[in-house]
């Protein structure tokens, strides 16, 4: 699965949100920096080629829909990011968001009881 670019995550994000959609209702939801139609349409075609969408066919117009799962994404770049940016660590990455604030005590002991549920569980 290859990296996406801002912009093509950007759509992948409508996508997801939507399930299927046209190039004009991808271009609806974008609020800043909206490309022009034929540069969007580029874009959702080049994430066909990567693998990322597919496409139904109406006649001259396409319905593109995603064929990667936010969650498939998420997985494999969160651990991109969590390896690269924090040792392989996942300790360093919530230390990162503690130190920054980013995230509070309490949200820590509802991530702790999770942990916790999930070795019961097992």
């Amino acid at each position: 699965m290859q990296k996406l670019t801002n912009k093509e995550e950007e759509i992948m994000q409508i996508l997801w949100k939507l399930k299927k959609a046209f190039v004009k209702e991808i271009q609806a939801e974008i609020t800043e920096d909206q490309p022009h139609y034929n540069t969007l349409s580029t874009i959702v075609r080049n994430l066909e080629e990567k693998g990322f969408v597919a496409h139904n066919a109406f006649g001259n117009t396409h319905q593109y829909y995603p064929t990667v799962t936010l969650e498939a994404y998420s997985k494999k770049y969160m651990k991109t990011a969590i390896d690269n940016y924090f040792n392989s660590s996942y300790k360093n990455m919530v230390s990162f968001f503690a130190k920054e604030e980013k995230i509070s005590a309490d949200e820590l002991r509802e991530i702790l009881a999770m942990i916790e549920n999930s070795k019961d569980n097992k």
